[in-house]
């Protein structure tokens, strides 16, 4: 009869057992309501639906912070508005590559939510282990929140210098390997990542990956090379695993619900990414001027973040009013 309480209330990365399972069940709910009533289907989602499922996924996210706000804390309630801010923002720089990566394999919109979809089920699993490694470094060496530090500022600083690069998909090495070691089809197979085929030499029936597989694993990468920015940013914030980890979750959550209607402006918002940068630089050396100032408050952090992403929406929505996506986008 004790068993129970015992293990709800057992400590996992410093929090209580059931907290950790009330955010599982809270995020499980959200993508079994999305996949099994919103998104049934195969359908193109329009810039109206998406905004609106944005708005929820927000809403819910902001939500989750007033509740942590008020049962760990004001500092707790900060560090997790921050990190989310964070990660919402450098997510934006996301929508742009996996808006090439759909452009490149030619997949239809009605399709995309699909690969989006199974995408974030990769990126909780993904997100969870680097969080849980980089807590783990972090409560054994102090030291790494400097390397961390350093990173975030050179980071920024190429972040600044390559604002305009557009990446070259046709060139990843990832999808150079798969395409050699996998067989894939020259069409897409309805919405199937895998499809049985005859082989065009040998006449044998045997398994193919479709278009659909690429762009799944290519986002899956593009997001583990982003995850190397976003989860260090955050741990220079809070070192708290359960802050890191629900914020970034609930970011996630939510660009995919917004990537249809981002897509469909990217070209709006050009600035944003020298914004972007200027955020890495800022959090990575607040991380050696504690050493000279004390520890930053968590309010100031969030303000500084705040102010400087709005500046960079706001220059790029001045600097773009005139603009079309045929004239500002790559």
């Amino acid at each position: 009869m004790d068993l129970l309480p015992a293990l709800l209330s057992a400590d996992v990365l410093g929090k209580a057992a059931w907290i950790w399972l009330v955010f599982v069940a809270i995020v499980a709910a959200l993508l079994a309501f999305d996949l099994g009533v919103l998104h049934k289907h195969d359908q193109e989602i329009g810039v109206r639906e998406s905004l609106l499922l944005s708005s929820g996924y927000i809403t819910m996210a902001l939500c989750f912070g007033a509740w942590v706000w008020w049962y760990l804390g004001a500092p707790s309630g900060l560090a997790y508005l921050t990190g989310f801010m964070i990660e919402k923002s450098l997510s934006m720089d996301n929508v742009f590559v996996i808006a090439l990566i759909f452009s490149f394999l030619a997949i239809p919109r009605h399709y995309q939510h699909r690969v989006l979809f199974w995408g974030i089920l990769g990126v909780i699993v993904l997100r969870a282990i680097m969080i849980g490694l980089g807590a783990m470094l972090v409560s054994q060496f102090s030291w790494v929140l400097y390397l961390f530090g350093i990173f975030l500022v050179l980071t920024g600083l190429r972040m600044w210098r390559l604002a305009d690069h557009v990446p070259d998909i046709a060139g990843n090495p990832l999808l150079k390997f798969l395409r050699q070691h996998l067989r894939v089809t020259d069409a897409l197979h309805g919405n199937a990542f895998w499809v049985r085929q005859a082989d065009r030499l040998t006449g044998r029936v045997t398994l193919w990956a479709t278009p659909l597989l690429l762009a799944l694993l290519l986002i899956e990468f593009v997001d583990l090379v982003f995850a190397v920015d976003s989860v260090p940013a955050i741990f220079a914030i809070t070192t708290d695993p359960f802050i890191v980890y629900t914020s970034n979750i609930f970011a996630i959550l939510g660009l995919r619900a917004l990537y249809f209607a981002l897509a469909a402006m990217i070209h709006r918002f050009k600035y944003l990414k020298y914004a972007l940068a200027l955020v890495l630089v800022f959090i990575g050396a607040k991380i050696f001027l504690v050493g000279f100032m004390g520890k930053f408050p968590p309010a100031i952090s969030l303000a500084v973040t705040f102010g400087l992403i709005a500046g960079g929406v706001l220059v790029s929505l001045w600097k773009t009013r005139s603009d079309t996506p045929a004239t500002s986008a790559p």
